[in-house]
């Protein structure tokens, strides 16, 4: 562990070289309340009433409630089949479902393993949910919420994204561990975003819940209308739950403790007509730092249609050639579980675009020639030695990458990391067992040149951002393939500078321009922002439209 007393080194180390922790995403619950102008009259005159009634019975009696809320749901519905435009209809019908959702979940009934009786005056309903052939979507393995019990906080939610329509937007909480998460590419526990509706047959009421990432529209009464959404609660209450911030500096400083963590996984289900968008976290961070982009994205029906999101999260104290050789295991074992039908994008932010960098990368053994000056058949290292040293040397481009998009990446070093304080922050790095040993083997192998910096072990994260590491100066020296189009955004916090190495350089506080720069993008925007540059809302725009691009829009 580390100590406490070097601690506060650390943190200063981190944070000039990764940016710093903050409360990310919160919610608290909240009573809803009704405010629709319903009341005006017609067929809706009834509905405040009703509500009021139905809130009242509350836990004392649940099934009493859930028989105002279905009429209300009726007769919204009605109306709806009527006219779909009537907004006051469509706001009684959706906080009616919602209401219905929220009593069930409050009052622990289950329509779920069997129709419900819910008596009322002329006969009561019969609730039920609809059939659904996919295990995961068994309503019984999740509670929900419905999105409007939320009131939503936090540096990476600060916009609520949400689309008008039917249904009530919902929080699905698995009521339990994931099963196989890890095999199956997905998250150790479900907090996802359906919209939820309630069709009537007569006195049946079935309950539906629909994916509002893979469906645009919702039948109801043989009328065609927008499906509601609400795509930031959803993953506000994921970062609450997850707590990302309390493991930023503990996976830096101890990457063996968290190397369970290095994977793929995909936010939403897998859909093999759509475009996979793996995201790539930077130093000291976790994939939620890419919250706003998703957040802001998502609400884009064209990027809904064409696009899901992945993120691949690795402890950031690993060199990140060894991260970019966990990375491809896992795509290699993503292709036997779910084939990619398209190329998918990926987005680097960071040393998240440095890992990028390598998968478009073809080196032969000229990295290993760069590093040890000989053949890897020449190098005399130990075979477990070598074993990690070839998947982090000897690698080929991935033909699964159609485009990358770049984002405040130090693809040629940053200073900060060779100054004082990044060799602070370096020293407090823990090696794992398996790269000390190797690092100690290859040692005597490497020849160094001047001005190379000089490590006695393996190089970690912050080693492996030095401008005057030898991988980073190697790597550069090999071309991107070409048949994989590359874009930059990077940040300028406008002090000026100049976009060379000569100084002052423009830099966004931690990367200079000339580290993110590659003369053979096909694009390159300069956005006004610090570091945290994926977050500007130009470069969120800038990547919207590169996605449309891609997808031919």
């Amino acid at each position: 562990m580390v100590s406490t007393a070097r601690l506060p080194l650390a943190l200063i180390a981190a944070v000039a070289l990764g940016g710093c922790a903050a409360p990310y995403g919160t919610v608290a619950k909240k009573r809803p309340m009704f405010s629709s102008l319903a009341a005006a009259g017609g067929a809706l005159a009834a509905v405040p009433q009703q509500i009021k009634e139905a809130s009242r019975w509350g836990k004392k009696r649940p099934l009493a409630a859930l028989a105002d809320y279905l009429e209300v749901a009726e007769v919204a519905a009605k109306q709806l089949k009527t006219n779909p435009d009537d907004v006051a209809a469509r706001e009684a019908y959706n906080f009616a479902v919602a209401r219905v959702l929220g009593t069930i979940t409050e009052a622990n009934l289950d329509p779920w393993t069997k129709p419900m009786s819910v008596p009322a005056e002329g006969g009561g309903y019969v609730l039920t949910r609809r059939p659904d052939p996919r295990p995961a979507w068994n309503p019984a393995l999740y509670d929900f919420v419905p999105a409007d019990e939320f009131d939503v906080k936090g540096k990476y939610v600060s916009e609520r994204e949400t689309k008008d329509g039917v249904g009530a937007p919902t929080v699905a909480m698995g009521r339990e561990e994931t099963k196989d998460y890890d095999k199956n590419f997905a998250l150790p526990r479900v907090y996802y975003g359906v919209t939820t509706v309630i069709r009537f047959r007569g006195k049946t009421a079935e309950i539906a819940f629909e994916d509002p990432l893979s469906t645009e529209e919702v039948v109801l009464d043989g009328r065609r209308m927008p499906l509601a959404a609400d795509f930031t609660v959803p993953l506000a209450v994921l970062l609450q739950q997850a707590e990302p911030q309390k493991f930023e500096i503990s996976r830096l400083l101890q990457p063996e403790k968290y190397a369970q963590t290095a994977r793929i996984s995909r936010l939403q289900p897998y859909d093999p007509n759509k475009t996979v968008i793996l995201v790539i976290h930077g130093l000291m961070d976790t994939p939620a730092t890419y919250v706003p982009m998703i957040n802001k994205l998502r609400n884009d029906p064209e990027i809904r249609k064409d696009y899901q999101f992945w993120f691949y999260s690795y402890p950031s104290g690993y060199p990140y050639g060894y991260s970019a050789a966990i990375l491809r295991e896992q795509l290699d074992a993503v292709e036997k579980k779910f084939p990619l039908g398209k190329p998918m994008v990926v987005i680097g932010h960071s040393m998240g675009g440095c890992i990028s960098r390598l998968l478009i990368t073809d080196p032969g053994d000229r990295l290993w020639q760069a590093i040890f000056g000989r053949s890897p058949r020449e190098t005399n290292v130990g075979p477990e030695t070598r074993r990690l040293l070839s998947d982090a040397l000897l690698f080929k481009s991935r033909r699964e990458v159609g485009r990358v998009i770049f984002i405040s990446a130090p693809l040629r070093g940053a200073d900060l990391a060779v100054n004082p304080l990044g060799r602070i922050g370096s020293s407090l790095v823990r090696t794992p067992g398996a790269l000390l040993a190797a690092g100690a083997d290859a040692f005597s192998a490497v020849t160094f040149q001047t001005g190379d910096l000089v490590l006695r072990r393996m190089p970690n994260s912050i080693d492996s951002l030095a401008p005057n590491n030898r991988f980073v100066k190697a790597v550069n020296t090999i071309p991107l393939v070409k048949d994989v189009p590359v874009h930059v955004i990077a940040g300028d916090r406008g002090k000026g500078g100049n976009k060379d190495q000569t100084k002052p350089v423009m830099s966004d506080g931690v990367v200079p321009y000339w580290s993110s720069h590659i003369p053979e993008a096909k694009s390159e925007l300069i956005v006004p922002s610090n570091h945290s540059a994926h977050q500007n809302p130009a470069a969120i725009k800038e990547v919207a439209r590169i996605l449309k691009f891609h997808a031919g829009r």
